[in-house]
């Protein structure tokens, strides 16, 4: 029996998933969640073999809760499910160790096939996405630029971001302005959108 955890913050579509999956004979549903910060403290708990995250959850993201899973419950693999095909997203879930990364849009049977060979070890990666990936590049922007990057999407300020980074404004907005050079944007919330569209944030 393959036991998974779900993490799905659309409540009709992660009662779909479930009722799906649990007609599956060798398949049990253990938890369902709808917040990417209760992933890893149930998974200690619950001990499955396998998560399935949306990238897009409150909370903690399923990219960032994958890696946090692996580092915490190595045994349970880590399948993300999502609408967010963008092939930086895909970089950054294989960077976290994760076993399969496929889209929302795919087949019933497909899925918990998925499941099954995530389970047993194997990686499952939508064909056209890892295409896309090797076609688009890696990012251009070191940890720290993107890490400034992404608390500047989330609506800080430059003083903002220099305390909660515990550096100087200064250093801040040298960071910032490294970015738009390098992404070849008009200004910071350009670089924003080319990062996101890019999948890199």
């Amino acid at each position: 029996m393959v036991r998974i955890l779900i993490a799905e913050d659309m409540h009709m579509l992660r009662k779909a998933l479930v009722s799906l999956l649990e007609l599956e004979p060798d398949i049990e549903v253990v938890a369902e969640l709808s917040s990417g910060s209760d992933v890893v403290p149930t998974a200690r708990a619950l001990r499955p073999d396998v998560a399935v995250l949306d990238i897009d959850l409150p909370g903690t993201d399923g990219i960032t809760a994958a890696g946090e899973l692996h580092a915490a419950v190595p045994d349970c693999s880590t399948l993300i499910l999502t609408s967010l095909g963008r092939p930086g997203n895909l970089r950054r879930a294989l960077a976290a160790h994760v076993s399969g990364f496929l889209l929302k849009d795919i087949e019933p049977d497909q899925l918990s096939s998925a499941i099954r060979k995530v389970a047993a070890g194997q990686r499952v990666i939508d064909p056209e996405l890892a295409l896309s990936a090797l076609d688009s590049g890696a990012s251009p922007l070191t940890d720290r630029e993107l890490e400034v990057l992404r608390h500047a999407a989330e609506g800080m300020d430059v003083a903002q971001i220099a305390a909660g980074l515990h550096l100087s404004a200064g250093t801040v907005r040298n960071y910032l302005t490294n970015v738009v050079s390098k992404l070849n944007a008009r200004n910071r919330v350009d670089a924003i959108r080319i990062a996101t569209v890019a999948g890199w944030l």
